[in-house]
């Protein structure tokens, strides 16, 4: 009770019968005041906001109006391409925008213009990768196009040929422009299917031509490379008339290492008609497989695959694997005196090259131009 009543006689005196206290009055006025000053500054805000919007759409409106009232006073047509080939001219951009119902271009009044609906016509031509048209501040109609790169021919079972760009987008033979391109033959279908079963074909095929057009002495020396049946890769080479026999597209700079140093520590000694076959399919290692009726290939031939690898050694004289190289020919050294190798020697038919530099090195990436010869024609288009 005691309790209770001191509760009562403090609430007596802070609050009185009489009204409520003076400063709780002015604490909820100053309250009130604070709560108006604010919606006010959020108003004016808001106001000074929406009016600089509306003036810029307004002034955005006017631009598009002052452009769109005035007329095209020209065009400039830039074509880019990874080769520098071009397989379309600007004769033809220029065609291609006419179907649009562009007109004549050059005076047309600019609102005339659908630079969308001549973006989407220019990308349907199968040659034209990408396409961006736009008007410049001096209202010069700009078209930039990109035309796509062929990296490759390839000829079919059935007798047709197509080249194939970089994103596996199969390309049609231009009768006014050709390009010297790997080629590939024998390739399983009509049509380039970047999807389903020939998928990884298409991969590999897409990095054996990368890899050749980045080396000179493989460009040189790769003359086309054969697709078998079981979607395999056979090399057909210009000097020297065996086949390499490659395997399948996966680890391809290993391969081709190996065969680099099978041309320079063998057959550059030996001559290139010693073997009808080399395997370099198999991993560490080159299975070369004697030919009936072997004869030495001519003097000539054999200097010019010596000169390409002893180019192709000075390119890369400056690199640490260079140093551990040793001379490109000896006079009296022949394949059964290679003490670096093991060479199994043949008791008729095969000789089998095992070289621990193969697996211990990455693979050499020679460059040199192959020297004019007569043994075989070559046959990139």
């Amino acid at each position: 009770m005691h309790g209770i009543e001191s509760n009562l006689m403090s609430r007596t005196l802070l609050y009185p019968s009489d009204g409520p206290h003076p400063a709780v009055g002015r604490v909820s006025k100053n309250y009130r005041l604070m709560a108006i000053k604010v919606n006010i500054k959020k108003i004016v805000s808001f106001t000074l906001w929406c009016t600089l919007g509306a003036g810029v759409v307004v002034l955005l409106v006017a631009a598009i109006g002052y452009r769109n009232n005035k007329t095209c006073k020209g065009y400039r047509i830039e074509i880019a391409g990874a080769s520098g080939t071009q397989f379309i001219d600007k004769k033809q951009i220029l065609d291609l925008l006419a179907g649009t119902g562009a007109g004549k271009i050059q005076n047309t009044p600019i609102a005339h213009f659908d630079l969308r609906r001549m973006e989407s016509v220019l990308e349907k031509n199968v040659w034209i990768k990408d396409a961006e048209l736009f008007f410049d501040n001096n209202e010069i109609l700009r078209v930039n196009v990109t035309e796509r790169e062929p990296i490759a021919r390839v000829f079919t079972r059935e007798g047709n040929s197509f080249y194939m760009d970089s994103s596996g987008v199969q390309l049609p033979l231009s009768d006014k422009l050709t390009t010297k391109l790997p080629v590939f033959t024998n390739y399983p279908t009509a049509k380039i299917r970047t999807h389903g079963a020939d998928s990884l074909l298409i991969v590999q095929m897409k990095q054996l031509s990368a890899f050749i057009r980045s080396d000179s002495f493989w460009t040189a020396q790769i003359a086309q490379m054969d697709v078998t049946m079981d979607k395999r890769f056979e090399l057909i080479p210009t000097i020297g008339n065996h086949i390499i026999g490659f395997g399948d597209g996966s680890d391809y700079q290993a391969k081709f290492h190996r065969l680099f140093v099978f041309y320079k520590e063998v057959l550059s000694k030996t001559g290139f008609d010693k073997y009808s076959r080399i395997d370099v399919a198999y991993a560490g290692q080159v299975i070369g497989t004697h030919k009936a009726g072997t004869r030495v290939d001519s003097l000539q031939g054999m200097r010019n695959i010596q000169q390409m690898i002893r180019s192709a050694q000075l390119l890369r004289s400056d690199t640490i694997h260079q140093r551990d190289m040793r001379p490109l020919e000896t006079p009296v050294q022949t394949e059964q005196t290679l003490t670096n190798y093991d060479l199994i020697p043949a008791n008729g038919d095969s000789v089998r090259t095992t070289s621990p530099t193969t697996t211990n090195h990455p693979p050499v990436r020679p460059r040199a131009i192959m020297p004019k010869t007569n043994n075989k024609p070559h046959n990139n288009h």
